[in-house]
């Protein structure tokens, strides 16, 4: 079903999913849309985040099919069964563009030039397109699904006079301003479930497993992980020493029964003297991908000690499949949250746990950058663990907004 012109008698939201896809997003996306058929308002998903805003083509109709989709309690009523986003995704910053659309071509449109390495690149602003396509679709207000780059530029069109409610979603659970994002509880869950796996491999062969998961900025996967597995971790706030740690691996291995010994690392986890590589191009929001630091800490144990070593990258696994209960249970209710405050006119706000209770908080400022681990309260930097004691009076997820 085509979305209709404008109509001003009946109102219509947008939803979006940003960045990396993570295990309940669908679920916010269907609670939206059932609230929504009980008030009379219509829903219009947006297709590949913010692409859908700086790529569409009001006056295209297959660009409109490629990037706007009419929601409605049929096509979303069996949605939250799965993991994913049935509205897709990308890291499309809208501020900077790499590649103009086709339709765009020769339009005056803000550019910039920047140089790094010696090579100059353009990027185009599409600000003026993302408010002229709200505007042309009808939209009166946007519920964006995000982390922290989605969300940097739901902040900007907050300020910009676009009516916008934020949910916050990534697994390295990093977004500020709350304690707890939608993906996070799926990637721990699937992160122990694979060591608890791959313990009769690594106990079979008499080796020390290494397992890489995500976390860029913050250890909240990592260290949660640890937690849950009673294994030692690595996390980006605190470089350890390296020949300790290789030293608590070793000592972990010939105590165990079956002679192995297991470490879980943060992708962007490090050590004195360690300097972590990247590659490739940076994407849309400026980040470039990290050389494998568990493959790099299994080169040092080699050199140091002979040991062998197992190393498995998680990263990628942790996001996919079905939702676990609490993803379900706080993606529906953040997803219901946003909705109400929608219905109340507000903006500027995103759902959020502060506290170990739901709040409306404002969205995050792109200038603080990432949320982090309180190193003092979470992690022993002697023992290279997460830190059991003293949780009385914390909020359910052993962590506060920050």
């Amino acid at each position: 079903m085509p979305i209709r012109e404008v109509d001003m008698a009946r109102k219509r939201i947008g939803i979006l999913t940003g960045g990396g896809d993570v295990a309940g997003l669908n679920a916010v996306i269907k609670s939206v849309t059932y609230r929504g058929s009980e008030d009379d308002i219509e829903v219009v998903g947006l297709r590949r985040g913010w692409e859908a805003l700086t790529h569409l083509n009001l006056d295209d109709p297959n660009s409109r099919s490629h990037y706007v989709i009419p929601l409605n309690r049929e096509n979303t009523r069996t949605i939250d069964r799965r993991g994913g986003t049935v509205l897709h995704s990308s890291r499309v910053n809208p501020s900077k563009i790499q590649k103009l659309p086709g339709h765009l071509v020769g339009n005056e449109v803000p550019v910039s030039l920047s140089t790094n390495g010696g090579i100059a690149t353009k990027t185009w602003d599409l600000t003026s397109r993302v408010l002229a396509n709200l505007s042309g679709l009808g939209i009166e207000h946007l519920i964006a699904i995000g982390g922290d780059d989605t969300l940097s530029y739901a902040a900007k069109l907050n300020e910009l006079g676009v009516k916008i409610i934020a949910i916050p979603k990534t697994m390295d659970n990093d977004v500020r301003n709350t304690e707890y994002c939608i993906g996070f509880s799926t990637a721990i869950t699937r992160a122990s479930d694979a060591i608890q796996r791959q313990r009769t491999t690594v106990g079979s062969h008499e080796r020390i497993g290494i397992f890489r998961v995500f976390g860029r900025d913050a250890g909240f996967t990592a260290l949660y992980t640890a937690y849950a597995t009673s294994i030692r971790c690595l996390i980006p706030e605190h470089k350890v020493d390296l020949d300790k740690l290789i030293q608590l691996l070793i000592e972990d291995k010939r105590a165990n029964p079956s002679n192995y010994a297991l470490i879980v690392l943060s992708e962007g986890a490090q050590w004195e003297g360690y300097k972590l590589r990247e590659y490739g191009e940076p994407d849309a929001y400026g980040h470039r991908k990290k050389a494998n630091v568990a493959e790099s800490l299994a080169d040092e144990i080699k050199q140091r000690t002979g040991e062998e070593t197992i190393t498995s990258d998680l990263t990628y696994d942790l996001r996919s499949g079905d939702p676990d209960f609490i993803d379900k249970l706080v993606a529906l209710t953040f997803g219901n949250m946003a909705y109400d405050a929608m219905l109340e006119s507000k903006t500027g706000l995103m759902s959020a746990l502060v506290e170990g209770r739901y709040d409306l908080v404002p969205i995050p400022d792109a200038k603080l950058g990432p949320r982090k681990l309180d190193v003092a309260s979470s992690y022993n930097t002697e023992r290279y663990r997460p830190i059991y004691a003293n949780k009385q009076g914390l909020p359910i997820f052993l962590n506060r907004a920050s």
